[in-house]
C-alpha cells in the first residue's frame, strides 16, 4: 500500500475555475524555499504565509468594498467594526497625541474616546460634527485626527463633512470617516476629502446579522501600512467563513439598500402623523434639522435608518416594544429584517441621563433599522406598538 504524508499539499488541477469564491480556512501556507518566503515578506512576490497576516477570503471581500468606496489604497478587512476603529486610532496615534471625535459616535467608539484613549496617554475632545466652528474650537496643536460619522448614530444628524474636510486640510489633521450608516451607496467619503474610511461590515454591507467584520482603507500608503501593522500585531483577524458570508451578502447590497430606504421614508412619514410620536428624524423630511446639508451630502438619499421619540419616556418605551412584538428589539442595524434599538438602554447606556438628554436621546427615543418587509405589514406592526402606548394613558 502506498503511504503518503499527513499534509502532502497541492490541490487538484482544473482547466476551469470556480464561479463562487471557495472558503479557505487554512491558518498557514507552505512555501517552496526560504528564499521564496523572503520574496513574499519583502514584497517581491505575492502570497500568503499566516492567516493573521492575511488570507484569500479577506482579500476578496476587501477588493469588493474597495471598489464600492473608490478607495485610493487597498483596504483591510478586520474582525469587527470596532476592530477597524481600534486599528485606526491606535495604529495612527501615540501617547501625547490628541483626537477629536463627533459627540454622537457609536456608543463603543464614544467609550474608547472617553476611557481607553486617555488611559493610553492620548487626549480626546468631543465636538458637534454638524458645526465646523465647534470642531475647529476643539482642535489643539497636537491633534492627530478627527473621527466623525456622516450621519450620526442614533439621532441622524448630518455632519458638515465639507467644512470639516477643509478644516483638516488647512490644519494638517487627518479626517477619519465611519461610513457604516450611509454606506458607499449614499456617500463616498474619499471623494469628500476623507483620509481614512471605515465600516462595520457586520451591518448593511453584509446585511444578514450572521457575520462580525470591519473594513478600513486609507488615502496614503504609509497610513495603510501603519493600520495594517497594528492590526496584524494585535490579531484583529477576520474569520474566512465570515468573509465568505459577507461577500455573498454584498451581491444583493444595492437591491437591499434601495428597498429598505424606500420603506424607511414611508415609515418616517407615517410615524410623524401619529399623536403618540413627539418627533421623527429622517434625512429627506422637510423638518429634519440638517435637511439642506443632507440634500447636498447624501444627494437626495435618506438611507434606511429612522429615529423617533415617543411621548411618555421609559414607560412608553416598554409598552411600545411589547406591543410591537413582531419587530425585533435588538441593538443592531442593517439586517434583512427591521430592528428596533433603544439607545438609552443599549448603545449609549454608558452616558449619563443628562448627557443623553443633551444629545436628544431621551428614554422615549428609538432608532429603527428598516429591513425588507412588506411596507404595509411593517407599518401595521408599528401601529400595534403605538396602540399599546396609547392604552397606558
Amino acid at each position: 500500500m502506498k503511504r503518503t504524508l499527513m499534509r502532502p499539499g497541492g490541490l487538484p488541477e482544473s482547466a476551469s475555475t470556480p464561479v463562487v469564491t471557495p472558503i479557505m480556512p487554512s491558518v498557514v501556507y507552505a512555501s517552496e524555499t526560504p528564499d521564496r518566503l523572503d520574496d513574499q515578506y519583502e514584497g517581491r512576490t505575492e502570497g500568503y504565509t499566516y492567516a493573521r497576516e492575511g488570507h484569500p477570503n479577506a482579500d476578496v471581500l476587501a477588493r469588493r468594498i474597495d471598489a464600492m468606496e473608490a478607495a485610493p489604497q487597498p483596504g483591510l478587512v478586520l474582525g469587527s467594526g470596532m476592530a477597524a476603529v481600534t486599528a485606526v486610532l491606535l495604529g495612527l496615534c501615540k501617547a501625547g497625541d490628541h483626537v477629536v471625535g463627533g459627540d454622537q459616535l457609536y456608543g463603543r467608539s464614544l467609550r474608547m474616546m472617553r476611557d481607553d484613549l486617555p488611559r493610553l496617554g492620548i487626549d480626546t475632545t468631543l465636538a458637534d460634527p454638524t458645526d465646523v466652528t465647534a470642531v475647529a474650537a476643539a482642535l489643539q496643536p497636537n491633534t492627530r485626527l478627527v473621527l466623525i460619522e456622516v450621519v450620526s448614530n442614533p439621532t441622524l444628524r448630518i455632519a458638515d463633512i465639507d467644512g470639516i474636510a477643509e478644516l483638516c486640510r488647512e490644519k494638517g489633521v487627518l479626517l477619519v470617516v465611519d461610513n457604516t450608516f450611509t454606506t458607499p451607496r449614499a456617500v463616498q467619503p474619499f471623494a469628500l476629502g476623507a483620509d481614512v474610511v471605515l465600516h462595520s461590515v457586520t451591518k448593511l454591507l453584509a446585511g444578514h446579522s450572521d457575520v462580525t467584520l470591519g473594513w478600513v482603507a486609507a488615502r496614503d500608503a504609509s497610513l495603510s501600512k501603519a493600520i495594517y501593522d497594528f492590526a496584524v500585531t494585535t490579531g484583529l483577524t477576520p474569520s474566512p467563513f465570515d468573509c465568505w458570508l459577507a461577500e455573498r451578502g454584498l451581491m444583493s447590497f444595492d437591491l437591499r439598500f434601495d428597498r429598505a430606504e424606500a420603506t424607511a421614508a414611508r415609515l418616517a412619514d407615517h410615524l410623524a402623523a401619529q399623536p403618540m410620536v413627539k418627533r421623527v428624524l429622517y434625512p429627506t423630511r422637510p423638518d429634519h434639522p440638517d435637511r439642506a446639508r443632507a440634500q447636498g451630502v447624501l444627494q437626495g438619499r435618506g438611507c434606511n435608518m429612522v429615529s423617533f421619540e415617543l411621548d411618555g419616556g421609559r414607560d412608553a418605551a416598554n409598552a411600545f416594544t411589547k406591543g410591537a412584538d413582531q419587530i425585533a428589539f435588538a441593538p443592531t442595524l442593517g439586517d434583512v429584517g427591521t430592528t428596533l434599538s433603544h439607545p438609552a438602554s443599549s448603545s449609549h447606556r454608558a452616558l449619563t441621563p443628562e448627557g443623553r438628554e443633551k444629545l436628544g436621546m431621551t428614554e422615549g427615543f428609538f432608532r429603527v433599522s428598516v429591513g425588507l418587509e412588506d411596507p404595509d405589514a411593517l407599518i401595521a406592526a408599528f401601529d400595534a406598538g403605538l396602540a399599546a402606548v396609547a392604552a397606558t394613558k
